[in-house]
Protein backbone atom coordinates (compact mmCIF):
# COMPACT_ATOMS: atom_id res chain seq x y z
CA UNK A 1 0.00 0.00 0.00
CA UNK A 2 3.12 2.54 1.01
CA UNK A 3 4.38 1.72 -2.78
CA UNK A 4 1.18 2.09 -4.66
CA UNK A 5 0.70 5.63 -2.71
CA UNK A 6 4.36 6.75 -3.08
CA UNK A 7 4.01 6.33 -6.89
CA UNK A 8 0.87 7.93 -7.09
CA UNK A 9 2.39 10.73 -4.91
CA UNK A 10 5.19 10.51 -7.71
CA UNK A 11 2.81 10.61 -10.75
CA UNK A 12 0.99 13.95 -8.90
CA UNK A 13 4.37 15.91 -8.51
CA UNK A 14 5.29 14.92 -12.21
CA UNK A 15 1.68 15.90 -13.73
CA UNK A 16 2.45 19.08 -11.46
CA UNK A 17 6.24 19.84 -12.86
CA UNK A 18 4.58 19.06 -16.42
CA UNK A 19 1.47 21.44 -16.03
CA UNK A 20 4.12 24.23 -14.80
CA UNK A 21 6.11 23.69 -18.09
CA UNK A 22 3.37 24.28 -19.88
CA UNK A 23 2.24 26.82 -18.55
CA UNK A 24 5.70 28.27 -18.71
CA UNK A 25 5.95 27.96 -22.25
CA UNK A 26 2.59 29.02 -23.10
CA UNK A 27 3.32 32.67 -21.07
CA UNK A 28 6.47 32.58 -23.58
CA UNK A 29 4.52 32.42 -26.58
CA UNK A 30 2.51 34.87 -25.35
CA UNK A 31 5.53 37.34 -24.71
CA UNK A 32 7.22 36.45 -28.46
CA UNK A 33 3.03 36.91 -30.06
CA UNK A 34 3.28 40.14 -28.50
CA UNK A 35 6.80 41.36 -29.22
CA UNK A 36 5.43 40.30 -32.98
CA UNK A 37 2.34 42.23 -32.85
CA UNK A 38 4.43 45.29 -31.15
CA UNK A 39 7.17 44.91 -33.91
CA UNK A 40 4.62 44.93 -36.53
CA UNK A 41 3.74 48.13 -35.72
CA UNK A 42 6.68 49.39 -37.19
CA UNK A 43 5.31 50.85 -40.67
CA UNK A 44 8.70 51.75 -42.53
CA UNK A 45 12.22 50.89 -42.49
CA UNK A 46 15.03 49.91 -44.52
CA UNK A 47 13.89 47.56 -47.10
CA UNK A 48 10.36 48.79 -47.38
CA UNK A 49 8.37 49.90 -49.97
CA UNK A 50 5.40 51.54 -51.14
CA UNK A 51 3.59 54.95 -50.64
CA UNK A 52 4.14 55.37 -47.01
CA UNK A 53 7.46 55.40 -48.27
CA UNK A 54 7.28 57.98 -50.69
CA UNK A 55 5.16 60.00 -48.30
CA UNK A 56 8.06 60.26 -45.89
CA UNK A 57 10.65 60.79 -48.54
CA UNK A 58 8.60 63.55 -49.87
CA UNK A 59 7.98 65.46 -46.34
CA UNK A 60 11.52 64.76 -45.72
CA UNK A 61 12.81 66.39 -49.00
CA UNK A 62 10.30 69.41 -48.59
CA UNK A 63 12.39 69.81 -45.06
CA UNK A 64 15.69 69.32 -46.50
CA UNK A 65 16.76 66.33 -44.84
CA UNK A 66 16.31 64.10 -48.39
CA UNK A 67 17.80 64.97 -51.59
CA UNK A 68 17.75 62.00 -53.72
CA UNK A 69 14.77 61.30 -55.82
CA UNK A 70 11.24 60.09 -54.31
CA UNK A 71 10.64 56.89 -55.65
CA UNK A 72 9.08 54.75 -52.45
CA UNK A 73 12.32 51.96 -51.99
CA UNK A 74 13.48 52.79 -47.96
CA UNK A 75 17.18 52.89 -48.99
CA UNK A 76 19.99 53.72 -47.00
CA UNK A 77 19.62 57.25 -47.63
CA UNK A 78 15.95 57.37 -46.74
CA UNK A 79 17.59 55.46 -43.60
CA UNK A 80 20.07 58.38 -43.16
CA UNK A 81 17.52 61.28 -43.98
CA UNK A 82 15.38 59.47 -41.35
CA UNK A 83 18.23 59.13 -38.59
CA UNK A 84 18.94 62.97 -39.44
CA UNK A 85 15.08 64.20 -39.01
CA UNK A 86 14.95 62.09 -35.70
CA UNK A 87 17.85 63.49 -34.12
CA UNK A 88 17.04 67.39 -34.51
CA UNK A 89 13.57 66.37 -33.29
CA UNK A 90 14.59 64.70 -30.11
CA UNK A 91 12.95 61.47 -31.24
CA UNK A 92 14.99 57.68 -30.63
CA UNK A 93 17.34 57.82 -33.39
CA UNK A 94 16.98 54.50 -34.84
CA UNK A 95 16.14 55.19 -38.61
CA UNK A 96 12.95 53.16 -38.75
CA UNK A 97 9.80 55.81 -39.37
CA UNK A 98 7.58 54.00 -36.75
CA UNK A 99 4.34 55.58 -35.03
CA UNK A 100 6.20 58.86 -33.07
CA UNK A 101 8.20 59.55 -36.42
CA UNK A 102 5.66 59.58 -38.90
CA UNK A 103 3.64 61.80 -36.47
CA UNK A 104 6.63 64.53 -36.09
CA UNK A 105 6.41 64.19 -40.08
CA UNK A 106 2.75 65.38 -40.22
CA UNK A 107 2.05 61.32 -41.91
CA UNK A 108 -1.19 59.70 -39.91
CA UNK A 109 0.18 55.82 -39.24
CA UNK A 110 -1.18 53.55 -41.64
CA UNK A 111 -3.08 56.72 -43.63
CA UNK A 112 -2.74 56.73 -47.00
CA UNK A 113 -2.60 60.23 -47.50
CA UNK A 114 -5.46 60.92 -49.10
CA UNK A 115 -7.74 61.71 -46.22
CA UNK A 116 -7.28 65.60 -46.90
CA UNK A 117 -9.45 65.02 -50.66
CA UNK A 118 -12.76 64.00 -51.01
CA UNK A 119 -13.49 61.30 -53.62
CA UNK A 120 -14.70 63.87 -55.80
CA UNK A 121 -11.29 65.62 -55.56
CA UNK A 122 -9.76 62.43 -56.69
CA UNK A 123 -11.90 62.09 -59.42
CA UNK A 124 -11.30 65.07 -61.02
CA UNK A 125 -7.69 64.62 -60.75
CA UNK A 126 -7.95 61.37 -62.70
CA UNK A 127 -9.88 63.51 -65.75
CA UNK A 128 -7.29 65.89 -65.92
CA UNK A 129 -4.70 62.96 -66.12
CA UNK A 130 -6.46 61.55 -68.57
CA UNK A 131 -6.80 64.22 -70.57
CA UNK A 132 -3.38 65.72 -70.26
CA UNK A 133 -0.99 62.43 -70.42
CA UNK A 134 -3.22 60.01 -72.27
CA UNK A 135 -0.71 58.17 -73.96
CA UNK A 136 2.19 58.92 -71.36
CA UNK A 137 3.93 56.26 -69.31
CA UNK A 138 2.57 55.69 -66.15
CA UNK A 139 5.09 57.57 -64.09
CA UNK A 140 4.23 60.52 -66.73
CA UNK A 141 0.33 60.46 -65.43
CA UNK A 142 1.69 60.52 -62.00
CA UNK A 143 3.76 63.06 -63.07
CA UNK A 144 0.82 65.67 -64.25
CA UNK A 145 -1.37 64.78 -61.20
CA UNK A 146 1.51 65.61 -58.86
CA UNK A 147 1.79 69.13 -61.07
CA UNK A 148 -1.70 69.72 -60.01
CA UNK A 149 -1.20 69.38 -55.96
CA UNK A 150 2.19 71.05 -56.24
CA UNK A 151 0.13 74.03 -57.00
CA UNK A 152 -2.38 73.44 -54.80
CA UNK A 153 0.55 73.51 -52.16
CA UNK A 154 1.88 76.49 -53.65
CA UNK A 155 1.46 80.30 -52.82
CA UNK A 156 0.72 81.18 -56.29
CA UNK A 157 -2.13 79.12 -56.75
CA UNK A 158 -5.25 78.16 -55.54
CA UNK A 159 -5.16 75.95 -52.21
CA UNK A 160 -7.78 73.25 -53.69
CA UNK A 161 -7.75 70.85 -56.61
CA UNK A 162 -10.59 72.16 -58.50
CA UNK A 163 -9.44 75.78 -57.89
CA UNK A 164 -6.24 74.36 -59.35
CA UNK A 165 -8.12 72.93 -62.43
CA UNK A 166 -10.70 75.08 -63.08
CA UNK A 167 -7.94 78.48 -62.98
CA UNK A 168 -8.74 80.54 -65.98
CA UNK A 169 -5.87 79.30 -68.43
CA UNK A 170 -4.27 76.54 -66.32
CA UNK A 171 -5.27 73.80 -67.74
CA UNK A 172 -6.63 73.78 -71.77
CA UNK A 173 -7.95 70.40 -71.29
CA UNK A 174 -11.02 71.61 -69.29
CA UNK A 175 -12.77 73.12 -72.61
CA UNK A 176 -11.28 70.24 -74.43
CA UNK A 177 -13.70 67.80 -76.23
CA UNK A 178 -12.22 64.75 -74.27
CA UNK A 179 -13.33 66.35 -71.04
CA UNK A 180 -15.99 64.26 -71.05
CA UNK A 181 -14.47 61.49 -71.35
CA UNK A 182 -14.54 59.14 -68.29
CA UNK A 183 -10.38 58.58 -67.10
CA UNK A 184 -9.26 54.95 -67.49
CA UNK A 185 -8.68 52.94 -64.19
CA UNK A 186 -4.59 53.55 -64.38
CA UNK A 187 -5.34 57.33 -64.83
CA UNK A 188 -7.62 57.11 -61.68
CA UNK A 189 -4.82 55.06 -59.90
CA UNK A 190 -2.37 56.90 -61.13
CA UNK A 191 -4.18 60.40 -59.23
CA UNK A 192 -4.37 58.40 -55.83
CA UNK A 193 -0.44 57.79 -56.05
CA UNK A 194 0.00 61.16 -56.64
CA UNK A 195 -2.34 61.83 -53.91
CA UNK A 196 -0.41 59.51 -51.81
CA UNK A 197 2.62 60.89 -52.10
CA UNK A 198 4.33 60.34 -54.91
CA UNK A 199 6.43 63.33 -57.06
CA UNK A 200 8.70 61.84 -59.81
CA UNK A 201 8.46 65.65 -60.74
CA UNK A 202 10.70 66.91 -57.79
CA UNK A 203 8.34 69.93 -56.89
CA UNK A 204 7.44 71.11 -60.34
CA UNK A 205 4.33 73.31 -61.09
CA UNK A 206 4.91 73.41 -64.37
CA UNK A 207 4.75 71.43 -67.46
CA UNK A 208 4.78 71.38 -71.29
CA UNK A 209 5.27 69.60 -74.62
CA UNK A 210 8.17 70.95 -76.10
CA UNK A 211 6.67 69.56 -79.71
CA UNK A 212 3.24 71.48 -78.74
CA UNK A 213 4.02 74.45 -77.24
CA UNK A 214 5.50 77.51 -78.56
CA UNK A 215 5.09 79.64 -75.73
CA UNK A 216 9.02 81.64 -75.42
CA UNK A 217 7.85 82.16 -71.50
CA UNK A 218 7.08 78.41 -70.78
CA UNK A 219 10.39 77.58 -72.96
CA UNK A 220 12.64 79.84 -70.65
CA UNK A 221 11.58 78.01 -67.45
CA UNK A 222 14.54 75.76 -65.55
CA UNK A 223 13.17 71.83 -66.47
CA UNK A 224 14.07 69.62 -63.10
CA UNK A 225 12.88 66.76 -65.32
CA UNK A 226 11.29 64.90 -68.79
CA UNK A 227 9.40 62.30 -68.83
CA UNK A 228 7.92 61.20 -71.61
CA UNK A 229 6.88 64.27 -74.09
CA UNK A 230 6.56 66.29 -70.97
CA UNK A 231 9.40 68.67 -69.57
CA UNK A 232 8.46 69.64 -65.85
CA UNK A 233 9.65 72.84 -64.41
CA UNK A 234 9.34 75.48 -62.17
Amino acid sequence: MARTFSLRGKSKRFLSLVLALVLVAAAGGGAYYTHTQQTAEVLSKMGSRGEEVRQIQQKLKNLGYFTSAVDGIYGTRTQTAVRNFQRDNGLAVDGIAGPRTLSALGISSGSSGSGQYSSNDVYLLAKVIAAEARGEPYTGQVAVGAVVLNRVSHASFPDSIPGVVYQSGAFTCVTDSNWGVEPSAEAKKAARDAINGWDPTGGSIYYYNPNKTSNAWMHSRPVIVTIGSHRFCK
